[in-house]
C-alpha cells in the first residue's frame, strides 16, 4: 500500500526522521573541537547551499502535485461533459431501445460520483467490476443502435459512447499518476542532510534546541501538504465531482 496514501503519517514519520537528524549532527559537533570563523563561514555556505536547495525541490514537487491534481480536476468535468453529450445523441435517434440505453447512462454516473468519493479499497473492487459490466452493456446497446440507425446521427452516438468510455480510462490513469517514490526519497535524503548541517552548525547558538523542533516541524508540513494533494483518496483535499454531481441531477427525472 502507498504510504503517500497516509499524509498524516508521512507527517509524524518526516517530523520524526528530520528532528532526530538535527539532533545527531547537535551531538555530532559536540564530540570535534571547536570550529574557527573561517570554518564557521565556510559551514554557513553549505548550509545555506543545502537549504536553498531543498526549497527548490520541495517547490518543484509540489508543482508536480498540483499539476496532478488539476489532471484529475479537468478529467472529472470531460466525464461529466461526455456522458452529458451522449444522452442527448441517444435522444436524438429515437429509437425504441434508446431510454434503456438512457437509464444504463444514469447508473453510469452514479457509479463515477461514488468512484470519487469511496475510500474502501473492497468497495473500490466491486465497483470496477460494476463500472465494467455497465460499460460493456453500454458499449453493446449503442452498437445496435449504430447497426440499425447507418446514418451520421448513429455514428455520431457510436463516437460519443466512445468518449465516455475514454474518459473513464484517462481519469484512471491520471489517479494512479503520483509523485514517483524516488522523488520522495531524494527530497527526504537533502531535508535530512539539512537538518544535520543545522544541527552541526547550532553550535553556541541561544535557543538551538528551538532549532531542532522548529526547521524539521516546517519541513514535514510541506511534505504533509504535498502528500495531501498528491493523495486522490487519503488526503483532505480530493477532487469533488461537482460536475457529475450537476449532471445527475439534470438526468434524474
Amino acid at each position: 500500500m502507498h504510504l503517500m496514501n497516509f499524509p498524516v503519517i508521512v507527517f509524524i514519520l518526516s517530523f520524526l526522521g528530520l528532528w532526530a537528524s538535527a539532533r545527531l549532527g547537535s551531538i555530532l559537533q559536540k564530540r570535534r573541537p571547536a570550529m574557527s570563523e573561517a570554518e564557521q563561514a565556510d559551514l554557513g555556505v553549505i548550509v545555506a547551499a543545502a537549504l536553498t536547495l531543498l526549497g527548490l525541490i520541495i517547490g518543484f514537487t509540489f508543482s508536480m502535485a498540483i499539476t496532478r491534481y488539476d489532471q484529475r480536476k479537468n478529467y472529472e468535468e470531460e466525464e461529466a461533459n461526455a456522458i452529458g453529450t451522449e444522452y442527448l445523441r441517444i435522444d436524438l435517434l429515437g429509437s425504441p431501445v434508446g431510454p434503456a440505453l438512457q437509464q444504463k447512462l444514469r447508473e453510469y454516473v452514479d457509479l463515477r460520483i461514488t468512484y470519487y468519493q469511496d475510500r474502501d479499497p473492497s468497495h473500490r473492487r466491486q465497483l470496477d467490476a460494476e463500472e465494467a459490466r455497465l460499460q460493456a452493456e453500454m458499449w453493446r446497446g449503442v452498437e445496435s443502435l449504430g447497426r440499425a440507425n447507418p446514418n451520421p446521427v448513429g455514428a455520431l452516438a457510436v463516437s460519443g459512447m466512445n468518449d465516455v468510455l475514454n474518459t473513464q480510462g484517462y481519469t484512471q490513469a491520471a489517479w494512479w499518476n503520483r509523485i514517483p517514490v524516488a522523488a520522495w526519497a531524494l527530497m527526504f535524503a537533502i531535508a535530512i542532510a539539512c537538518n544535520i548541517l543545522i544541527g552541526y552548525s547550532a553550535h553556541q547558538v541561544a535557543g538551538r534546541a528551538s532549532r531542532h523542533v522548529v526547521f524539521p516541524l516546517i519541513v514535514s508540513i510541506a511534505f504533509l501538504l504535498i502528500a495531501d494533494i498528491d493523495s486522490p483518496r487519503g488526503g483532505i483535499i480530493r477532487v469533488h465531482p461537482q460536475n457529475l454531481e450537476a449532471l445527475a441531477k439534470s438526468l434524474h427525472p
